[in-house]
């Protein structure tokens, strides 16, 4: 995905911003403390709490839910190399964002670990 993207949040009771729903990638979350919102940095308010600065990998699916330790042979190499992550699963497959300006160390790192990147 080539869009820089952003994880924000907004009060646990606010509703789904409309902001984001035209958003072509958006996830949303809401707990019992919080409405957490992944989408592109340029769609969200300037009064939005957020970090920005994220770029995504997308693991292609479908995935079987039988599967195990897809995302653990992602992250554990990133991890030795101290590149933090922010990971969401859909239904399908599973998208993993790492900091824009670790993104060509996360790339070296994944195929070093015999992943394919595009």
């Amino acid at each position: 995905m080539s869009d820089t993207l952003a994880i924000c949040r907004l009060d646990k009771d606010a509703p789904l911003p409309e902001w984001v729903q035209r958003s072509s990638f958006f996830s949303c979350t809401r707990t019992p403390s919080e409405l957490s919102i992944v989408c592109p940095q340029k769609d969200v308010p300037p009064n939005i709490l957020c970090e920005k600065g994220w770029r995504c990998f997308k693991v292609e699916g479908p995935l079987d839910f039988s599967l195990t330790g897809v995302l653990a042979s992602l992250v554990t190499p990133l991890a030795e190399e101290r590149i933090s992550i922010f990971a969401i699963s859909t239904y399908d497959t599973d998208y993993l964002l790492v900091k824009e300006e670790q993104l060509d160390l996360a790339i070296r790192v994944l195929k070093q670990s015999g992943h394919h990147i595009e």
